[in-house]
């Protein structure tokens, strides 16, 4: 709990110094957390379900152009290694239905079928075989980059290691060893996805 509490209490404080205090204090009066139904089905699917993760989701179950309250919000919440580039957390619900996302659209690449597309050596190479949950899309629908948390490694990566994919040229790369040190490393970055003339 206490590196997700860390975590949204500086993302709150990086709203407010980038003029989004009257977004964020919107968002935080109206949204609410994953039901225990919703926390249950995706421990199912995933039984190493970061803890850190489940407790944003129980925090806000998603910010990707979710309704809470009759108002539709698209909130940034997440963000990666590519510079000043928002990412929204998807909801436990599209968590769910985008268990297959992966081996549907990336298994060609993780079978290493096109030599042109770079991956990391901690990624495997069976794409039939591939267990990732995707947990947040960019800012362009998750068009040009996408999140994962990968419990299905090659032997030189860790279970649990945060995959992030980006489009154009395509690549697949590790950005952390565990959903936490991802947290920690956008909260070093000083949330460098905050910016002003996003929030407009």
């Amino acid at each position: 709990m206490k590196t997700a509490v860390n975590y949204i209490s500086a993302l709150r404080n990086a709203y407010y110094e980038n003029g989004g205090k009257k977004i964020w204090d919107n968002f935080e009066k109206i949204k609410h957390g994953a039901s225990d139904e919703n926390i249950y089905r995706l421990k199912q699917i995933y039984p190493a379900l970061p803890e850190t993760l489940i407790d944003l989701l129980l925090y806000v179950d998603g910010t990707y152009w979710r309704t809470y309250n009759d108002e539709k919000i698209a909130l940034y919440f997440l963000g990666s290694d590519v510079f000043e580039y928002p990412y929204y957390l998807l909801s436990s619900e599209e968590m769910i239905e985008n268990q297959g996302v992966a081996i549907a659209y990336y298994r060609d690449y993780i079978n290493r079928e096109y030599g042109h597309v770079e991956i990391d050596p901690k990624i495997t190479d069976n794409g039939a075989h591939l267990n990732w949950l995707h947990f947040s899309d960019c800012m362009n629908n998750g068009g040009t980059s996408q999140l994962f948390i990968d419990f299905s490694p090659s032997g030189k990566g860790k279970a649990g290691q945060i995959v992030r994919f980006l489009h154009d040229p395509d690549e697949f790369r590790v950005i952390a060893d565990n959903f936490e040190e991802y947290l920690q490393k956008l909260i070093d970055n000083q949330f460098d996805f905050i910016i002003e003339d996003y929030l407009e």
